[in-house]
C-alpha cells in the first residue's frame, strides 16, 4: 500500500506533466505570431503574470522556506524558462511600446522577488514563518496568473471573435488546478490548496464561457478568425 509521501510524489509528478502541458499550451499562439511576424492584438499580460508566479513558487519550494517541495521547484523552474522564451518572441515582433512594457514589468518583478527573498531570509526565522509570508504572496500571484486570461474577455466581447481566448489554455489551467489541489490535500499545504482550488474554478468558468461563445459562433453572433 502506498504511503502518503509516495502518493503525494506520484500526484506531484503527474502535476509536473500537466503543468508542463499548461506551459506549452500557448505554443499555437506564438506560432501564429512567428508566422505573421506580428503580435496583432495578443497581450503579454498572462505570460508576465506567469513569470512572476513561477519565480515566487521556486522560492517557496526552497528547503529553507518550505521543505519537501522539490516537485514545486522543478516545474516552476521549467515554466519560468518557457515563459521567458515566449516573452522573447513577443518582444521580437512587438512595437516599441510593447517591448517597453514587457521590459519594465520584468525588471519590477525581479526587484520584487529579490526584496521578498531578502526580507524572508534576514528577518524571518524558521520555515513556518517563511512559508507563511512567501505562501501568501504565492497565492496572490497564482490567482492573478489563473485570472489573467480573463482580461481577454473584453477583447472577445468587443471584437465578437473567439480567437483571442484559446480553449487549450483554459483546459490546461483547469487540469493543472485540479491536480495540484489533490497534491495539497494528501500532505496538507494550505498555500498550494487555496490558489489552485480557486484557479480550477476560474478556469472552469472560462471553459464555460468559451462553450457559450462557440454556440454563438454557430448562430452567427461571433466569428472565428484564422
Amino acid at each position: 500500500m502506498l504511503s502518503a509521501t509516495q502518493a503525494r510524489n506520484i500526484v506531484g509528478i503527474v502535476g509536473n506533466v500537466i503543468s508542463f502541458g499548461l506551459f506549452l499550451s500557448p505554443l499555437p499562439t506564438f506560432f501564429k505570431i512567428y508566422k505573421s511576424k506580428s503580435v496583432e492584438e495578443f497581450k503579454p499580460d498572462p505570460y508576465l503574470a506567469t513569470v512572476l508566479n513561477c519565480m515566487c513558487w521556486v522560492f517557496y519550494g526552497m528547503p529553507f522556506v518550505h521543505p519537501d517541495s522539490t516537485l514545486i521547484i522543478t516545474i516552476n523552474g521549467v515554466g519560468l524558462f518557457i515563459e521567458l522564451f515566449y516573452l522573447a518572441i513577443f518582444c521580437l515582433y512587438a512595437d516599441s511600446k510593447g517591448r517597453k512594457k514587457v521590459s519594465i514589468c520584468l525588471v519590477i518583478e525581479v526587484i520584487f522577488v529579490a526584496a521578498v527573498a531578502v526580507v524572508t531570509i534576514v528577518f524571518l526565522h524558521g520555515t513556518k514563518q517563511r512559508s507563511l509570508l512567501v505562501g501568501i504572496i504565492c497565492d496572490v500571484f497564482n490567482i492573478i496568473m489563473y485570472a489573467s486570461p480573463l482580461t481577454i474577455m473584453t477583447k472577445v466581447i468587443k471584437t465578437k471573435s473567439v480567437k483571442y481566448m484559446p480553449f487549450t489554455l483554459s483546459l490546461a489551467n483547469f487540469l493543472n488546478g485540479c491536480i495540484w489541489t489533490a497534491y495539497s490535500l494528501i500532505k496538507f499545504d494550505i498555500y498550494v490548496l487555496v490558489s489552485n482550488g480557486l484557479g480550477a474554478i476560474s478556469a472552469l468558468h472560462r471553459i464555460n464561457c468559451k462553450s457559450i461563445e462557440l454556440n454563438h459562433l454557430k448562430r452567427g453572433c461571433y466569428r472565428r478568425e484564422e
